[in-house]
This record gives structure tokens, C-alpha cells and sequence, in this order.
């Protein structure tokens, strides 16, 4: 089962084993239809039932956990990842996750550049770093630069601008 971080436990809140859970979506309400999560830190993962949860007005998510009964209980937690099954995760129209595009092979003309380790947010747009055969470079994640992205294949095409790669 592929599972994906939706979250980061901060602390528990409250005396009944709330947890305060930092986003890690622009779509923090996507919690209260959660019906299960599981927390992992490293090898440790573990599953639980979701009780309730809210969200108040700065965008913080608080998760009511059966079993989590005590701010001890939920203390063992902090620090751990909130993941949820990918089946889970609502597909975007015209945009990706970041999981989605992290390790994608890049092409340009169906010469191969490299593979997107990661999504860097910028001010203007994000930017795509790529590890190629001479190091890492940097792509910005323009609709005049990125022609094409395939999930499923794990393909994105490219057309650079000029000079990016140039020594």
C-alpha cells in the first residue's frame, strides 16, 4: 500500500489525546472526511481510526484518534507524519502533487536530462530540481518550459530556455 504525508504531528492538545497537526495540503478540510491515518516516523508506522477533527482559523488541524485518549498517550506522536492511503488523495485537473512528479524522468526532444528529485516553491513559480548526468540543475515549472507531463509513465517534456544548460 503507497501512503502519502498530508501532515506533521506538532503536540497533543487538550487532557482527552488530541493531536495539533501542521498541514502539509492547500486543503486542510480534507481531514474532516479522513476515516483512518497512519502516523510514521522512520520504520514505525501505525494506523489509527479517526474520532473527529476540526480546524480553526489559522488552518491548524487538531485530530481526535481512537485510542489516543491521553496527552500522554498522544505525546509518543510528536514529530511523527500524518499519511493517508494513496487511493485517498482527490486527483487535481491540470496540476500535480509533488509525490506525483518526484522522480520523473525529464526528456527534452527525447534526449534525457535527468530525474526531478524534488518541487522547490519560489515566489513567482515553482521550480523543478533535476539531477542529470553532469549534477543538478534547476527548471522552472512554467507552461512555456514543461509541454508535457505523463504520471503514469513518470515522464516530463520539456523545451528549456536558452543557455539553462550551457556550461
Amino acid at each position: 500500500m503507497e501512503t502519502v504525508v498530508v501532515g506533521e504531528i506538532l503536540k497533543p492538545q487538550g487532557i482527552k489525546g488530541e493531536i495539533k497537526v501542521y498541514p502539509l495540503t492547500d486543503n486542510p478540510t480534507r481531514f474532516q472526511k479522513l476515516q483512518k491515518v497512519f502516523l510514521t516516523q522512520g520504520k514505525s508506522t501505525v494506523c489509527y481510526e479517526v474520532e473527529s477533527a476540526r480546524i480553526d482559523p489559522k488552518g491548524m488541524v487538531y485530530l481526535k484518534l481512537k485510542g489516543l485518549d491521553t496527552p500522554e498517550d498522544a505525546e509518543k506522536y510528536r514529530g511523527f507524519q500524518v499519511r493517508v492511503d494513496r487511493s485517498e488523495v482527490p486527483p487535481l485537473k491540470d496540476r500535480w502533487y509533488y509525490f506525483e512528479l518526484e522522480g520523473m524522468k525529464v526528456y527534452e526532444n527525447d534526449a534525457f536530462l535527468g530525474t526531478l528529485l524534488r518541487v522547490q516553491e519560489t515566489g513567482a513559480n515553482d521550480i523543478y530540481i533535476v539531477q542529470g548526468e553532469k549534477g543538478q540543475f534547476c527548471i522552472p515549472a512554467l507552461k512555456s518550459v514543461v509541454k508535457k507531463v505523463d504520471v503514469e509513465a513518470k515522464r516530463m517534456d520539456v523545451i528549456l530556455p536558452p543557455g539553462l544548460l550551457d556550461d
